[in-house]
């Protein structure tokens, strides 16, 4: 079933610390991390449980790789009756291209229990804003993010690319997909772009390097 919707600068060591330098230089972009280990992925969820808006936020984040802007602009009415296995074809804001919000199980077990525990309206927004009659905004998803992340004493900068970031991380580290896949999904221009994006790390370099042949 398909639908439309229209709609401290982190330097990375060898050993996969993170130095704590938290002020990049006029101009210069903060890169925030991804959520590295599935125990502190499993912390949060855990963590986020008790407000379903919040946890559903995250494990629809780290499940589809969509960034937050467009996460957040879903109406109740967009996902209310999306089963797992079903898609959802979203315009991204950011460059207006087509792309999909696909339901596995896990999402679907956070939808549901969302919509149980809230109780939304068809024309509410998913992630609805609590001043005014709106949707969050970036910021506030970057806020939560940060702060599930400072509860669990996760070391690293984060913030709302770092769901969008998991998603890639954990599929290429866990499941082995490659990166003309995870491109193809961000919607980059190119597996160099998509690289970058998800930051490779020196230790995973010296690591191949480390692999013999012949």
């Amino acid at each position: 079933m398909g639908r439309t919707l229209l709609g401290k600068a982190v330097i990375h060591s060898p050993t996969g610390g993170h130095a704590t330098n938290n002020h990049p230089k006029k101009g210069e972009r903060i890169a925030v991390d991804p959520i590295r280990r599935i125990k502190d992925i499993k912390a949060i969820s855990k963590l986020t449980e008790s407000n379903a808006r919040n946890h559903l936020l995250f494990v629809m984040g780290i499940n589809n790789g969509l960034r937050a802007g467009d996460l957040v602009r879903l109406k109740v009415r967009d996902v209310r009756y999306l089963k797992p296995g079903d898609s959802l074809t979203i315009k991204e804001g950011k460059t207006g291209k087509d792309n999909i919000l696909v339901v596995n199980k896990t999402v679907y077990k956070a939808l549901q229990l969302y919509l149980e525990t809230v109780q939304p309206a068809d024309d509410d927004y998913v992630f609805a804003s609590r001043k005014g009659n709106s949707h969050i905004q970036s910021q506030a998803v970057s806020k939560l993010v940060k702060n599930w992340c400072k509860a669990i004493n996760l070391r690293g900068n984060y913030g709302c690319h770092t769901l969008r970031k998991t998603w890639g991380y954990q599929q290429r580290i866990q499941h082995g997909v490659g990166f003309e896949i995870l491109c193809k999904r961000y919607n980059h221009n190119s597996p160099a772009i998509t690289m970058r994006y998800l930051g490779i790390e020196d230790r995973e370099v010296h690591d191949v390097l480390m692999n013999e042949i012949g």
